[in-house]
């Protein structure tokens, strides 16, 4: 319920005017400090307004935590299909990133290489996600030796359905692109932790320490 201003009416006090002007004085004040005031309740109204149409995405609560996963079906750079029906039972990782062969891109890949043997350990399989080709990300996973599973998502399908595909901006220049992403999806098949605009540096190590905390 939105709360409502009110402004107190102005009491308006008996006076005997000696004469014309300076009866006009007195009315002429009294408009002055009504204007006001209706300008500063207008002023005061219109914050309320602006308040509370901030979006919901700008509160920060992931609202996919604790929910079920967006189902996909999506070809492989080894051009196997990879569904989400396909790993029930199992939980999984599943991360965003923007393109193939940029430098951050390829550091958080090779982080996620790097580690392959502490998520196997604890039974979680990783796939990268980007609206990159199958034949870009074959090509990617050569080059750097990756041993997860890289997903072509071209239409940008489930990158929205994650609410990762937004409005960027990078020198002055607006685009929409993958906001760098990472999902911990577990057996069931729930979103049990979620990592938005994610900076590379330690990041893997982040989401092993998430994994070993159950």
């Amino acid at each position: 319920m939105q709360n409502r201003v009110t402004m107190p009416a102005l009491m308006a006090t008996p006076q005997t005017p000696r004469s014309k002007k300076t009866a006009a004085k007195p009315a002429a004040k009294s408009a002055a400090t009504g204007a006001a005031s209706k300008s500063k309740t207008a002023s005061a109204s219109a914050s309320r307004s602006a308040a509370a149409q901030v979006p919901a995405a700008a509160v920060e609560v992931d609202q996919l935590v604790g929910k079920k996963a967006p189902s996909f079906r999506l070809m492989s750079g080894k051009g196997e299909v990879i569904s989400s029906s396909s790993l029930a039972g199992a939980p999984y990782v599943i991360y965003f990133y923007p393109k193939d062969n940029t430098p951050g891109c390829t550091r958080e890949a090779c982080d996620f290489r790097d580690a392959q043997k502490d998520f196997a350990k604890l039974g979680v399989r990783v796939f990268g996600v980007s609206p990159d080709s199958t034949a870009s990300h074959q090509k990617f996973a050569t080059s750097y030796g990756l041993n997860f599973e890289l997903l072509s998502d071209p239409d940008h399908e489930l990158a929205e359905k994650y609410g990762v595909w937004a409005l960027k901006k990078n020198y002055g220049r607006e685009y929409y692109g993958i906001v760098r992403s990472t999902f911990i999806v577990d057996d069931k098949g729930k979103v049990r932790a979620a990592y938005r605009g994610v900076r590379v540096d330690g990041h893997v190590q982040k989401i092993l320490e998430e994994l070993k905390s159950k």
